[in-house]
């Protein structure tokens, strides 16, 4: 990311999706009650896959110095 906007945006996204993603995660486990989602596997799954984009999205983000102009 080369701007320092993209850079921000892409973390704030990717904490997003990753706590999200953790959060539904719990859910799908039946950590986290009181949902619908509780109990249900797939929302684990579904999490799973958000907490990895959260991570790429975290990593694409912070892995290079900001260019500054």
């Amino acid at each position: 990311m080369k701007t320092r906007s993209a850079r921000t945006t892409g973390t704030i996204l990717g904490v997003l999706a990753l706590l999200l993603g953790l959060l539904w995660g719990g859910q799908g486990l039946g950590y986290v009650g009181g949902s619908a989602m509780s109990g249900a596997m797939q929302w684990f799954w579904i999490g799973l896959v958000l907490v990895v984009v959260g991570i790429v999205l975290l990593v694409l983000a912070l892995r290079r110095p900001v260019r500054t102009r």
